[in-house]
C-alpha cells in the first residue's frame, strides 16, 4: 500500500468515528437533587419523603406497608392531588443531609424540636410528644451491679444511641447535670431498634430509644427496662428544609385540621 493510500485510509477512519460519535445517543446527565418549596412539587406532582424503618413511623407486613408518619404522609399527599414515595433511612444524620440537599421534602418522622435542629430544619407543628429513656436489661438481682435506677448512676457508662441523634445534646448536658463523664458511642448503621435488640439480647448494656419504639419492643423482649427517663416528653415535629417555608405552612395548615378530626384520633389509636 503507497504512503498515499494509507493516509486517505486514515482519514477515511476519523470520518467515520467522528460521524459515529456525533450521531451516538448521548446518555443524559441525572439532575441533581435541590431542594424543592411547595410550588415545584406541585408541579411535578410527586412529594419525596423520609422516614425511619421501624413499628411505629413505617414497616412492611407481607405485601402491606404500613406506620403512623408513612399513613399521616399519605393522607396530607392524597389531599393535595400528589403522589408520595416514602424511602426508609436508619441514619438520622443521613436523613438531615438528605433534607439539607434536596433528595428529600420531608422528614416524615418525629423529629424531636431542639434550639440545635432549628438552626438546620423548619419544623411542622408539633403532631405528638415522646421523650428519650435508657434502655437496658432488668435487673438479674437486688445486688446488681450493671442495673440503672437513676440518672446519677450513668457516671462512667456507656450509652449508645444511633448516629447524629438529637439525644447526643441531651447527654452531654446530663453529664454536666451530674457532674461526671457519660460516654456516648455513636453507631451509624442500625436504628433505634435494632440497638434495642442489642441490649436484649446482651450485645451492648445501655442504649437511648424513643420511648414510643422502646414501649413497642417490650411485647416481644420482656427482659427489657424502659423505666428510666433520659430527657423529659417533650415535641416531636416532622423536618421540613429551610428553603421551603410554602411548603411548611401548607403542611402546617393541613395538619391543624387534620389533628381535630376522627380520622388522627384513629391513626394515633392504631399506633400509639
Amino acid at each position: 500500500m503507497t504512503l498515499n493510500k494509507r493516509i486517505f485510509k486514515y482519514i477515511i477512519i476519523a470520518v467515520i468515528a467522528v460521524l459515529i460519535v456525533s450521531i451516538w445517543p448521548k446518555r443524559k446527565s441525572k439532575p441533581q437533587p435541590h431542594p424543592r418549596d411547595y410550588s415545584e412539587i406541585i408541579s411535578d406532582g410527586t412529594l419525596k419523603a423520609v422516614t425511619e424503618y421501624n413499628t411505629i413511623s413505617y414497616f412492611v407486613n407481607e405485601d402491606t406497608i404500613s406506620g403512623f408518619h408513612y399513613e399521616l404522609i399519605e393522607a396530607f399527599a392524597r389531599s393535595k392531588g400528589l403522589q408520595v414515595e416514602v424511602v426508609p433511612e436508619m441514619s438520622f444524620e443521613k436523613r438531615l443531609r438528605e433534607l439539607e440537599n434536596g433528595t428529600y421534602d420531608v422528614i416524615a418522622y418525629g423529629v424531636p424540636v431542639t434550639t440545635a435542629l432549628q438552626d438546620s430544619i423548619l419544623f411542622s407543628i408539633p403532631i405528638i410528644r415522646n421523650k428519650q429513656v435508657l434502655v437496658q436489661r432488668k435487673a438479674e438481682s437486688d445486688t446488681s451491679k450493671t442495673f440503672i435506677q437513676s440518672q446519677l448512676q450513668l457516671a462512667q457508662k456507656t450509652l449508645h444511641i444511633v448516629k447524629g441523634s438529637s439525644s447526643l445534646l441531651r447527654i452531654r448536658n446530663l453529664s454536666n447535670e451530674i457532674g461526671d463523664t457519660i460516654y456516648i458511642q455513636e453507631i451509624d448503621k442500625y436504628g433505634q431498634e435494632q440497638l434495642i435488640s442489642m441490649v436484649a439480647y446482651g450485645d451492648i448494656d445501655y442504649a437511648v430509644a424513643d420511648e414510643d419504639i422502646a414501649l413497642a419492643a417490650l411485647d416481644s423482649l420482656p427482659q427489657l427496662d424502659i423505666n428510666t427517663g433520659i430527657s423529659f416528653t417533650q415535641f416531636y415535629s416532622w423536618g421540613i428544609n429551610k428553603q421551603s417555608p410554602a411548603l411548611r405552612d401548607t403542611i402546617n395548615a393541613w395538619l391543624t385540621d387534620y389533628m381535630e378530626s376522627r380520622a388522627f384520633k384513629e391513626l394515633t389509636s392504631k399506633y400509639f
